[in-house]
């Protein structure tokens, strides 16, 4: 997520002694070093870098479980966003929308965390306290021809609304959408009435969209089931097709199995899956198993212009940053290999792998993602007089002819040529690295 330098933080140090109390509370090995600050003043290209430091700073920190949790941590966050925007503690209107469009419009805090809206926003649809934890805000970017590309999910340190309106853009929007992947707990969340008809919409949207591949076939049969008002069916019939559930990113660029090979990465069902065109081929698709990533990390960097200065240019911003995302993976029994996605959604990326272990790792220890509702100190959440239904998405259009169909590519990985990553980079340390512990658990069936 984007962080501007919060005056607290130039003037006082505010950031660097929250990090300070950190380091007493967990140790000095625990966290990433912090961002070294300069006596003098900064000119506008050095204020930016330092910016992007204390962004991925915050983000190494908030990936690591126990980290990420400290109070110390998130109120600085909360703090810092506050102060940056000038935005003062007052009730507003914000605007959630659902996957099939609809809009749900809560009253909430400017100072209300994601949690806070999150609850806002389940009950004014009337969603039970005990299915909150299967769903999530996401902040969405709206494209031209009108589709959503997935910025981040909201962290639970965020103050949705500061995040939405700091963009100063219409184009951005808050979306709601279920935060689990594995599609056994759909049960739980079809056993009520707004849950189901919250599944079924975002399903019928994911299918719209081309997110989930159907054939010919398939969509006769999804329509018919729709026509009938069949929901539960249509979405029994929808777990069985590939790609149900997955979060889609934009097109970027990976180096498998080729460098610079033209890309579409999707995140679903304990795997990253690439699908992509081979010159003088058809569209195929590769699939990377989480259990079977050993570690990953995200790096940032800014082209050198052709000069070999790294001084920004003329029409050189920030937009030229470029992050990747780069994961350890078991090719083989013996064979670990780097792989690399160039993608500004790398961020994002990487924090859906990571809930995709804690997912894995919480059915792995018999446990649930119920959650109940969290009261809030001070008072209890406030509540909607009237609830909002979940309207029923038109019926499927027929699909796209244009859309192929995929050939998957040999599971003989090993026999693929991919670019190594000896050791991490000049911008990368090692605490920018994310061990897996589902990796830790790999048997020989995995393989």
């Amino acid at each position: 997520m984007h962080f501007s330098i919060p005056e607290t933080e130039s003037r006082s140090g505010d950031s660097g002694g929250s990090a300070y109390v950190l380091r007493k509370e967990y140790g000095a090995n625990v966290l990433p070093a912090f961002p070294p600050k300069k006596l003098f003043s900064l000119t506008p290209a050095e204020v930016e870098q330092r910016r992007e430091q204390l962004e991925k700073y915050m983000q190494a920190v908030r990936q690591d479980p126990l980290l990420g949790s400290s109070e110390t941590f998130n109120s600085f966050l909360r703090r810092a966003q506050q102060e940056t925007q000038q935005v003062p503690t007052e009730e507003v209107s914000l605007e959630v929308l659902l996957s099939n469009g609809q809009k749900v419009l809560v009253n909430v805090l400017t100072s209300d965390q994601t949690e806070d809206v999150l609850e806002a926003v389940a009950a004014k649809l009337d969603l039970p306290d005990d299915l909150i934890g299967y769903f999530s805000l996401f902040l969405v970017r709206e494209k031209d021809d009108g589709t959503f590309s997935f910025v981040r999910k909201l962290q639970e340190f965020e103050l949705p609304y500061v995040s939405v309106t700091s963009l100063r853009s219409q184009e951005y929007k808050i979306v709601l959408r279920k935060s689990y992947w594995d599609s056994a707990y759909d049960d739980d969340v079809m056993e009520n009435r707004v849950g189901l008809n919250l599944l079924y919409a975002q399903t019928v949207s994911d299918i719209e969209r081309g997110w989930i591949l159907v054939t010919k076939e398939q969509h006769r049969q999804l329509k018919s089931l729709q026509e009938k008002v069949s929901k539960k069916e249509f979405l029994r019939l929808a777990q069985t097709l590939r790609h149900y559930g997955y979060l889609r990113f934009d097109a970027c660029v990976a180096d498998f199995p080729e460098k610079d090979c033209p890309v579409v990465v999707s995140a679903g069902n304990s795997e990253l899956s690439l699908q992509l065109r081979l010159p003088g081929q058809q569209l195929r698709e590769g699939s990377f198993r989480v259990t079977r990533m050993r570690c990953w990390r995200v790096t940032s960097s800014v082209p050198l212009p052709s000069g070999g200065t790294s001084s920004p240019g003329p029409g050189r911003g920030r937009g030229e940053v470029r992050l990747e995302l780069a994961f350890e993976y078991l090719m083989s029994k013996d064979r670990l290999q780097w792989v690399t996605i160039t993608s500004p959604q790398a961020i994002m990326m990487s924090i859906c792998l990571q809930s995709m272990v804690d997912e894995l790792m919480v059915k792995k220890s018999g446990g649930s993602i119920r959650k109940m509702l969290r009261r809030r100190v001070g008072g209890t959440l406030r509540r909607s007089d009237s609830q909002q239904a979940v309207k029923s998405p038109p019926l499927l259009e027929s699909p796209d002819a244009s859309r192929e169909s995929m050939v998957k590519l040999s599971s003989k990985l090993s026999a693929v040529s991919l670019r190594g990553i000896g050791s991490p980079s000049t911008d990368a340390s090692a605490s920018d690295v994310h061990g897996n512990f589902a990796f830790e658990g790999i048997g020989d069936e995995d393989l």
